[in-house]
């Protein structure tokens, strides 16, 4: 499916695993794409004030979370998991937002900036670089946040 290339908006990036998450953003003109260090991700949602301080910080207006969906296209486990933790992201930080398939991207990571057996969640964040320049490039454009389900018009 082919998108069109959303418009200018500094955006942060979330590659979103079971025990870290990835971070990058880009400045509102898309000009610069720049990684953060990664965060723990923890059962009470605690990476959330890093989230609100990097809003705040680099004045970020979108967020885009990536999904790893199979080569075909189709939902797996973990694109659930990253899909219901950006529902919970987005009724928390009610910025617009989105998904973006992020197959193989720690892959390309790894062969891209030949990072290795990493514990400090460098690969995360270089994924989450991926997915943003990705998304840049092909889109789709944010959704709107909405309040119990308004139709933003």
């Amino acid at each position: 499916m082919k998108f069109i290339k959303p418009s200018p908006k500094s955006v942060l990036s979330l590659d979103v695993g079971k025990k870290r998450i990835g971070l990058a953003y880009c400045d509102a003109l898309f000009i610069t794409v720049s990684i953060l260090p990664a965060v723990r991700r923890s059962i009470d949602l605690k990476e959330i004030d890093t989230y609100k301080r990097h809003i705040h910080n680099l004045n970020i207006t979108g967020i885009i979370i990536g999904l790893p969906l199979d080569e075909n296209g189709n939902m797996t486990k973990q694109a659930k998991d990253c899909m219901d933790y950006g529902q919970i992201i987005n009724s928390i930080l009610k910025l617009p937002f989105n998904y973006v398939n992020e197959h193989s991207s720690t892959w390309e990571s790894i062969n891209t900036y030949g990072i290795k057996n990493d514990k400090s969640g460098i690969i995360d964040s270089f994924s989450a670089k991926i997915i943003l320049e990705q998304w840049i490039k092909d889109g789709p454009e944010l959704k709107e946040f909405v309040f119990n389900n308004q139709i933003k018009y």
